[in-house]
């Protein structure tokens, strides 16, 4: 469509990619007239509380090939997007505008101010100067196709809308249900489960350590391929952390069939297999005979943890090295390098809800993300089936679907 021809863009979702479309189709078609839609009183509300409240906008800029791997789901979609729009591009985007990040010994890249709020005031503030209206508490029941094009919007039960295109950018929905409205236009909904989730593990004898972190472990779900090695922390409820979160995000689909039952194994010592513990360990009786084992942790382990590790195998409290049998010993080792959870529901891990599924991409152009059956219509962000693990790839999936949706919009249709 030529740019300079009014055109009405409607964008559903007040999100991170909602705002990322409508900043780049109102800079990429200077002549639209840009609506964003937010069912919710305030706009960005994920990106404000992201990070805890810092804003993982994003994770260090590495080769394709390796930050691709990050989506559980639509890996294949992203590697055909990302070379047009990537990390490094999100952070010249935002350093353009003001926004300078920072990388931490993770990966995971925050504004400096290490406040969401500078995110937030950055986004607005460049919808405000390119005239793009946001209108809050804005609920859409529906939309129609128009049999000349175009679409005609439902709003609550007093108003319509009318768009000559159409972006929705709703984010995930937790339930089939509420895809109901974008399904009856021929798109194939992805049954949506919960991604992102702590490990609920009631009879765990470590739930008393609640708070107590190790910063390398290896995290695997018993019966299937899935593990991740990283930090894992204990908590009032379970297992949390990085590695925890990341492995349910890979097993997501896989955890939901199973109703959140499974076993869990950890090895807290990820560089030792059990033998090369059980020599450590029986090499402790000639080094340090006199020292009590319980009392001295090793292998640089929270001291509460190793007691409970102690205790669990039954060592007395004071039983020093030089007294401790092969069977004791054997014991440790298969509790540090295998130790074994019942795993019985999940816990959302706080703000960073994330969903897997939606629609189909099967059913969307990956060269413009408009959908195949509804010409003018187009998605971005989690309303796909597209999520990925923890620090900060959820959100550069919406930076990246938001700017090239919002690149897409506007041009002619066939």
């Amino acid at each position: 469509m030529n740019k300079s021809i009014p055109m009405h863009i409607a964008i559903i979702g007040g999100g991170a990619s909602g705002f990322m479309a409508a900043i780049t189709a109102a800079e990429t078609f200077p002549g639209a007239r840009i609506v964003v839609l937010e069912k919710n009183r305030t706009v960005l509300n994920k990106v404000r509380i992201s990070g805890g409240g810092r804003c993982n906008v994003t994770n260090n800029p590495t080769d394709l090939r390796f930050f691709i791997k990050n989506y559980p789901r639509g890996e294949k979609l992203m590697r055909k997007l990302l070379p047009r729009f990537d990390a490094n591009a999100t952070v010249s985007w935002f350093e353009r505008r003001g926004v300078k990040l920072k990388t931490e010994p993770d990966g995971r890249m925050f504004p400096i101010s290490d406040s969401s709020h500078t995110v937030i005031e950055c986004m607005l503030r460049t919808a405000k100067l390119l005239n793009i209206e946001i209108r809050t508490s804005t609920t859409v029941d529906s939309f129609v196709p128009k049999e000349n094009g175009g679409f005609t919007l439902t709003i609550g039960e007093n108003e319509i809308l009318e768009t000559d295109r159409l972006l929705i950018a709703t984010g995930g929905y937790p339930r089939l249900s509420s895809f109901d409205w974008i399904e009856k236009h021929q798109h194939q909904i992805i049954s949506p489960v919960p991604s992102l989730f702590t490990f609920n593990t009631p009879e765990n004898y470590l739930l008393p350590l609640a708070g107590v972190s190790v910063q390398d472990t290896v995290v695997k779900i018993m019966g299937t391929k899935y593990e991740w090695r990283g930090p894992l922390l204990i908590t009032h409820w379970g297992l949390s952390g990085p590695a925890v979160l990341k492995l349910s995000a890979w097993g997501a689909r896989e955890l939901a069939e199973n109703d959140y039952n499974f076993i869990c194994k950890v090895n807290w010592l990820p560089d030792l297999n059990e033998q090369q513990v059980r020599e450590f360990l029986t090499g402790e009786r000639t080094k340090t005979p006199k020292q009590q084992i319980a009392s001295n942790a090793r292998f640089g382990l929270p001291l509460r943890l190793w007691k409970a590790f102690t205790d669990i195998v039954e060592i007395p409290e004071n039983l020093k090295w030089v007294d401790a049998s092969n069977k004791a010993l054997n014991k440790l080792a298969e509790v540090l390098t295998n130790s074994q959870f019942k795993v019985s529901g999940k816990t959302t891990f706080k703000e960073e809800f994330v969903t897997c599924g939606g629609i189909a991409l099967s059913d969307i152009d990956p060269d413009t993300l408009q959908s195949r059956s509804v010409p003018g219509l187009y998605f971005a962000g989690e309303v796909m089936d597209v999520d990925g693990i923890t620090g900060g790839f959820n959100f550069q999936n919406a930076w990246t679907t938001g700017y090239i949706a919002g690149k897409s919009i506007g041009v002619t249709l066939p």
